[in-house]
């Protein structure tokens, strides 16, 4: 038994419609700026409960972040009194914690208590991520 190897050329049929090389850029560029904004990013991971003071003191602190920094920085809040199981993986002593991941995943830093939008920034700055 053989096995053919080839490179094959498709081209359109006679009469069918061809993409002109600027279409073809910019869809290139559309994919590309896909590509970027699904690309992984540093994430801040609070963990708290929706009853809880500190933790509603920081609820508006996470929700601008959110906003500022879309597509920069994914910002997470998981309830542990709600679903305990969605907290496990942190190993978390006390609410609110949050957890500084880096876009691989990998825990950076964490923070115990209320932590204000100034020291968040700050610390992302120090762990080397300009938002």
């Amino acid at each position: 038994m053989g096995v053919a190897v080839g490179v094959y050329v498709l081209r359109p049929a006679a009469g069918e419609d061809q993409v002109s090389p600027a279409a073809a850029a910019e869809a290139a560029a559309a994919d590309a700026a896909t590509a970027a904004t699904s690309a992984p990013l540093p994430r801040l991971v609070d963990l708290g409960a929706d009853k809880c003071v500190p933790c509603k003191m920081m609820a508006p602190i996470l929700d601008q972040l959110r906003l500022d920094y879309e597509g920069k920085l994914r910002v997470d809040f998981i309830d542990v009194w709600k679903t305990p199981e969605a907290g496990e993986p942190f190993n978390i002593k006390l609410i609110p914690t949050q957890v500084f991941l880096a876009p691989d995943g990998s825990e950076l830093f964490r923070h115990e208590g209320f932590i204000s939008r100034e020291d968040i920034l700050a610390k992302w700055l120090e762990l080397g991520y300009a938002l």
